[in-house]
């Protein structure tokens, strides 16, 4: 009998599309590069949680895990973190990053792909990537998202700190400590993952993501509103 937890990344996958909707819409509109890598961000963050939701669903499957790791574990939360890096560092740097860890994260995808699957003793048919025969296939992952932790919950946080700093502890600081937060969950539930928990990974996801939009909303709406202030 499957308990609620399990079907949580239903609702964060249908979640994940609102978002992505309304994220995409602002790149249109704006145009800038960080928000075009935060609308991927938030759509690769979707991928993973809709290869969660097709295990619940469907079941098992060596093509779906193979997905999901590559999606999930190895995306992650890098086109977020890149958003930010564009954002907050200069352009130089923020291509240089995103061709490297892009060539990064296609060489670890190939080896994903290409891993033998072996189950093990008492496999519970969870998403796991400890069925991967190529053990070292998972050390790529740790180093994206050590990237993406200071990226993505550092630049929130050192954005905070600029705007408290210049006495700004209303709208910015609060969107910034938001999405540094939802930034945090996840990789707090992946840890709870390489331990076998994987349900962790599930509520820790949700609770991410809606951090992260709630924040975004939040600088976006103040931003506008600075707007409709000066031009009135």
């Amino acid at each position: 009998m499957k308990n609620f937890v399990e079907y949580i990344p239903i609702f964060t996958t249908l979640f994940s599309i609102f978002f992505f909707k309304e994220i995409y819409q602002h790149y249109l509109f704006k145009k800038t590069t960080y928000l075009m890598w935060w609308a991927i961000g938030v759509l690769t963050f979707g991928l993973g949680t809709l290869a969660e939701s097709i295990n619940i669903l469907i079941g098992w499957s060596a093509a779906n895990v193979r997905y999901w790791y590559i999606v999930g574990a190895l995306l992650g939360g890098f086109p977020l973190a890149q958003g930010s890096v564009y954002l907050l560092m200069k352009k130089k740097f923020a291509d240089s990053t995103s061709i490297l860890l892009s060539v990064f994260i296609v060489v670890a995808s190939i080896s994903v792909i290409l891993t033998p699957i072996l189950l093990p003793d008492n496999f519970d048919y969870k998403l796991s990537g400890k069925v991967f025969e190529w053990k070292w296939v998972r050390y790529f992952s740790p180093i994206i998202n050590i990237y993406a932790f200071i990226f993505l919950v550092g630049g929130a946080i050192y954005s905070a700190l600029k705007y408290y700093r210049q006495g700004i502890k209303e709208a910015p600081f609060r969107g910034n400590i938001f999405i540094a937060i939802g930034g945090l969950l996840p990789g707090i539930g992946g840890s709870f993952t390489r331990a076998g928990y994987v349900e962790v990974l599930y509520v820790t996801e949700f609770l991410g993501l809606v951090l992260i939009y709630y924040g975004y909303k939040i600088i976006k709406e103040n931003k506008l509103h600075i707007k409709i202030d000066h031009s009135s």
